[in-house]
């Protein structure tokens, strides 16, 4: 087994940090971490690298988590959990024996036999030295989180980081460009490891010497510079020799002149300096990558264990839907374990469901969510396709709304916007499809990551029998209370799925205008539009209802800008069903919250 993939962070816990009062994630190998701004999102990231990398040096009491009304403590903790897991990202029981030898008598077991190693860094503030003072140590078991901070449990002193647990961080302002010309920056740090054997040393400075012959040759300015600049020998007595190169000299030097070309060939392209953000965004990530095989390399030629732990801050900074989703690959495909912090709903949805945290404000402090329960490979499949690939912002939502087809999430986003005067994007809601009856694993997935859920059922045939059920097998299964303050379920009237609700409602001349604008949509001859009117006024309220049905993906559309309209000026009680303004009530009093 690779010394490269049987490790990882399994557990971080975080204490008196910023804006954290108490907080525990699980990181699979691919972690993101999601949340609106000021969630929390990077102080995980800095408590990270306070534990594993350089943040020490930039700590400030601003970083100390002070509550209102209390007096700080001024300690903050950082624990990390670290297991021993298979190439496909599995707990396994102990540790190889390259990490064996690295941790050494560090390494602890649970009551079961299953090994991991903790470590500890408390940061508390010096007042002489007017900075903090940072004390490093692994504990003798892993406590339980009810009292992980306060309880008492023996800790050995490490005298510095682990350099087998390389930290690199990437924050959101990033730029190659600058990173060229920036000796600490990674790509500096891999140019400046860039070696030659001594043939080849003066091999390379012969040719750059032929090359810087024939530019001053070929060009009547450089010699006469050249000319002019050697009378310098007169201010030091003739000593020495001026020479103008227009390359180094010496192989030592090319890292200071490196630079990067992109572009559609190597005849048409361009440094970096004149490309946008995005690509110098980007480019700077990669060479991150190189640099972090550079490092393994070194340690494996060594035959010592390294596992580096890649924290990136907002990756999708610049870059179009598409090129995210590359990026998220690229990102994902580097040695070690990778953290991600993002807004971006195309990256979120390129991630395993079970790999994402949720972190959002709470009274005091941050509160994070995870995918807490069991799920069917159908019901995954399920959620891969309807939501991670089509509708990743489900996951920023601040409450959902679930109902069974095309024709309600078309049209009641508009029935909202009618009751609120505000679009359902300016409150964060999103309307979901769950395609039938299959509303299981949406619901697991809004409580998982604490968003407020609320279904509005179809009510004909057997809907009301077969969605009650569906919710008590729900229960029995994953132990859910789905109560009032956080789940909600209103069914339609008796009998009726949506477009009998809508017509039932009095919606006829609305309806109407909706089905000619639907059959019409292709023409502009009023004649035909006259004659389209005529014909659908004269049918029936059960043969329009036929005709919604047939059309639900294109009238739906229609009808909700008629609604939006309101050509007849109804109120909104006569263009919103009962059991949506139910749940609309239900919505106002979570987005209170």
């Amino acid at each position: 087994m690779s010394a490269m993939t049987n490790i990882r962070i399994d557990t971080v816990r975080i204490a008196g940090f910023r804006g954290i009062r108490d907080l525990e994630i699980t990181l699979p190998r691919v972690a993101v971490l999601i949340g609106p701004n000021n969630s929390g999102k990077t102080s995980c990231l800095k408590a990270l690298q306070l534990a594993l990398g350089d943040y020490s040096r930039y700590l400030c009491d601003e970083d100390v988590h002070i509550e209102v009304g209390t007096e700080s403590s001024k300690v903050i903790l950082v624990d990390l959990r670290i297991i021993a897991t298979d190439d496909k990202d599995n707990r396994i029981r102990t540790f190889g024996d390259d990490w064996a030898t690295e941790f050494g008598d560090r390494i602890m077991a649970e009551a079961n036999g299953d090994q991991f190693l903790a470590l500890r860094t408390r940061s508390m503030p010096n007042a002489i030295k007017g900075n903090f003072d940072i004390t490093r140590s692994t504990l003798e078991r892993w406590p339980d989180y009810s009292a992980w901070s306060t309880e008492k449990v023996k800790e050995t002193r490490l005298p510095s980081r682990m350099d087998c647990l390389p930290f690199i961080a990437i924050d959101a302002q990033r730029d190659i460009h600058q990173d060229l010309h920036e000796k600490s920056s990674f790509i500096g740090r891999v140019l400046a490891a860039i070696a030659y054997d001594k043939d080849d040393i003066v091999a390379l400075e012969q040719l750059i010497k032929d090359l810087n012959d024939t530019a001053v040759d070929k060009s009547e300015d450089i010699k006469r510079l050249t000319r002019h600049v050697r009378q310098l020998n007169r201010s030091v007595q003739g000593a020495g020799n001026v020479e103008i190169t227009p390359f180094p000299q010496k192989i030592r030097d090319l890292s200071k002149n490196f630079s990067v070309h992109v572009g559609d060939s190597a005849e048409n392209s361009f440094t970096m300096e004149y490309h946008g953000m995005g690509t110098r965004s980007w480019a700077s990530l990669l060479t991150v990558k190189a640099f972090i095989d550079l490092l393994v390399d070194k340690h494996e030629k060594e035959s010592k264990p390294c596992y580096p732990i890649l924290a990136v801050e907002e990756p999708e900074a610049h870059l179009h839907p598409n090129a995210q989703k590359t990026l998220f690959r690229q990102l994902a495909e580097s040695r070690g374990q990778v953290i991600i912090s993002t807004h971006s709903p195309y990256l979120a949805a390129m991630a395993d469901i079970t790999a994402i945290t949720s972190l959002v404000r709470i009274a005091g402090g941050v509160s994070g969510h995870c995918f807490l329960y069991l799920v069917t490979p159908t019901e995954k499949n399920v959620l891969a396709r309807e939501v991670m690939s089509k509708r990743g912002e489900i996951l920023f939502a601040r409450a959902l709304v679930l109902f069974e087809g095309v024709t309600e999430e078309q049209i009641i986003p508009a029935m909202f916007q009618a009751y609120f005067h505000k679009s359902i994007h300016e409150f964060g809601v999103s309307c979901v499809s769950v395609g039938g009856k299959n509303y299981a694993p949406f619901i697991k997935l809004a409580c998982s990551f604490g968003i407020p859920v609320y279904v509005i059922s179809d009510n004909d045939g057997s809907a009301k029998t077969e969605v009650e059920a569906q919710l008590q097998r729900l229960k029995q299964e994953t132990g859910l209370q789905l109560n009032s303050d956080s789940f909600g379920i209103a069914f339609i009237g008796n009998g009726n799925d949506f477009e009998a609700e809508l017509m039932g409602l009095g919606l006829r001349d609305e309806i109407i205008q909706s089905l000619v604008l639907c059959a019409t949509q292709d023409t502009s001859n009023k004649e035909h539009v006259a004659a389209k009117q005529r014909e659908i006024t004269a049918l029936s309220d059960s043969d329009i209802i036929v005709r919604m049905r047939k059309s639900k993906a294109n009238y739906a559309g229609h009808l909700a800008d008629v609604l939006l309209m309101n050509p007849n000026g109804k109120s909104v009680e006569e263009m919103v069903p009962a059991a949506v303004a139910q749940a609309f009530e239900q919505l106002k009093g979570w987005l209170a919250r």
